[in-house]
């Protein structure tokens, strides 16, 4: 099987009002969001538009707050049916890229053996608050010799596969050097496609997985070298890999795969511990391993001793925090804020002070962030200071040969002027001009036409400076310089028909099967907007979609039940 090539959500524009933001060097606070959970360890939204959140509660329950409280009945409870304590218990939940259609999502817990169990489970058709206790299937079972190391997150991909992160197996230093062999799955990132509904064992290994030709690797792992990464993430953004990873005695790590890169790598568990030799009996050269981008040493001043894996702050209400990585130490309570240098390294912040027993942090459907505690506690992340005036809005439109970007202010008071930065990335920003701030009373309105040609998405904002030359930055905007997107919805067909919406003019359509075989080739001549196609009678399976267009094409991945 190919890697699936999405098209973007494209949208011409998008607006974000803002109304308060930071210095230059953001400080966080972490306001009670929620309280009266039971040893909550993970926290993640369903995608389907509701704004609810999911908190996964480690002794095998998952509760859903609505927007306004804690719903009384639980989302899920099989807590008959998991090992709970220490390190082990219900850890994860992830909802399938299709959850509105399909309704189903998957959890990570350990079973009443201790192994580490991939399952998926489906809501329930009449009640969106409730899952199917019945409906559970085993995916994977993956034993382990001890009760510890047992990693604990999973999450779709960009591509739609699924991955999970497991850890060395447990006890201390990997006495079995599970992490550096490559037919136990212990100490590893997997990566599996759960396109396959129907027939055990639920899910397909994708042809492009790095290991698949490698007959001393199991086909389903994505990368080795892993100790313990607890929480792990993508960022939202640019799709980046972030994995945070469980020390041994002396150093927490931090771990980054840019999205262009491939999977096959080795972080290098347990020859090294962060940068430091660890136990190099049977190792390569360290250069053959894939080092952490920061690590902090086993201090309650300096550092800490279990590391908990954030995001990057992509949320509209707080600008000053975006691009940021957030993670915390469950131990010692501090928190680190990573970001690029703009030299092609990193500069790392740590915080102290904040509430401890950080177990997960986990997005809501508009990326504010949150942190929940052992303790029983949610918290959403913020910023605790706020700008010296009102950005009333900002955005920005695609014209002939330019874009043109607007922004309102009020209540302006010794501001300079503003600095319009642009980016490719998202990521890293560079000066694209600058307009002179009025410090007029009432509602200002500016205007900035950047001349700028290519293809794909720009990302802009504005770097406010004060007359005492300090900073502080709008939110993020991002203007889709390309000529539109098709969307193909649902993806999971059971009627038959192939429904599409297309911004782009649309030549040919050509379905293939997984071994690569035309079933449909439809000429389209040129039609764009809203089609419906009707499929030939095939097999029930998995099927690649591929519209050819003017400039090029796109492929998608549709699943016929």
């Amino acid at each position: 099987m190919k890697k699936v090539l999405f098209s973007p959500l494209a949208v011409l524009f998008f607006f974000i009002f803002q109304s308060n933001t930071t210095t230059a060097q953001p400080v966080l606070t972490f306001n009670s969001f929620a309280s009266g959970l039971s040893s909550p360890v993970d926290i993640t939204n369903a995608g389907d538009g509701s704004n609810r959140l999911f908190i996964v509660q480690q002794g095998g329950t998952i509760r859903i707050h609505d927007g306004t409280s804690l719903l009384v009945t639980p989302f899920l409870n099989i807590s008959s049916i998991i090992t709970s304590g220490g390190e082990r218990g219900l850890l994860s939940l992830a909802f399938h890229p299709d959850y509105e259609t399909n309704r189903y999502f998957f959890v990570y817990y350990t079973n009443l053996s201790g192994d580490i169990t991939i399952a998926r489970y489906q809501t329930q058709a009449g009640d969106p608050n409730l899952a199917d206790p019945l409906s559970g299937v085993v995916l994977l079972n993956i034993p382990k010799p001890f009760s510890n190391h047992n990693g604990g997150d999973l999450n779709f991909g960009p591509d739609g596969y699924l991955y999970f992160a497991t850890g060395d197996g447990g006890s201390g230093g990997d006495p079995n050097n599970y992490a550096q062999t490559g037919t136990s799955l212990l100490g590893k990132m997997i990566r599996i496609d759960v396109s396959n509904f129907s027939t055990a064992p639920y899910y397909f290994i994708p042809a492009d997985n790095p290991y698949v030709a490698d007959p001393l690797v199991d086909d389903r792992i994505w990368a080795l070298g892993l100790r313990n990464p607890w929480r792990w993430s993508f960022d939202r953004s640019t799709n980046d890999m972030w994995i945070a990873d469980v020390g041994q005695g002396a150093w927490e790590e931090v771990n980054f795969r840019s999205t262009g890169a491939t999977g096959g790598i080795n972080y290098g568990w347990r020859c090294y511990e962060g940068n430091a030799a660890y136990n190099t009996a049977g190792c390569q050269p360290q250069s053959s391993y894939i080092s952490p981008i920061f690590v902090y040493p086993h201090s309650f001043a300096t550092g800490g001793f279990s590391i908990t894996g954030g995001f990057v702050y992509r949320g509209a209400e707080h600008a000053g925090l975006f691009g940021y990585y957030i993670c915390a130490d469950y131990v010692s309570g501090n928190v680190w804020l990573i970001n690029p240098d703009g030299g092609g390294g990193w500069t790392a912040t740590m915080q102290s002070g904040l509430p401890g027993n950080i177990s997960g942090f986990g997005e809501a459907e508009d990326a504010t962030l949150f942190a929940v505690s052992l303790g029983g506690t949610v918290y959403k992340v913020d910023l605790s200071v706020v700008f010296p005036f009102t950005l009333l809005s900002f955005s920005g439109h695609k014209m002939n040969g330019y874009n043109e970007l607007k922004w309102k202010t009020s209540d302006e008071q010794n501001m300079n002027r503003y600095i319009v930065e642009y980016s490719t990335d998202g990521v890293y920003f560079q000066y694209g001009g600058e307009v002179a701030a009025r410090n007029q009373p009432g509602v200002q309105q500016y205007r900035f036409m950047h001349f700028t040609t290519g293809s794909g998405k720009i990302f802009y904002r504005l770097k406010a400076e004060n007359l005492d030359r300090s900073i502080n930055y709008s939110a993020v905007i991002g203007i889709d310089l390309k000529e539109g997107h098709i969307k193909v919805s649902p993806t999971f067909i059971s009627d038959n028909l192939l429904r599409i919406s297309s911004e782009k003019v649309m030549n040919r359509l050509i379905i293939t099967d997984s071994y690569g075989r035309i079933v449909l080739r439809k000429e389209l001549n040129g039609q764009q907007g809203f089609l419906t196609v009707q499929l030939p009678t095939v097999a029930k399976g998995m099927y690649w979609v591929k519209f050819e267009t003017a400039t090029g094409f796109e492929v998608f991945r549709i699943v016929i039940g």
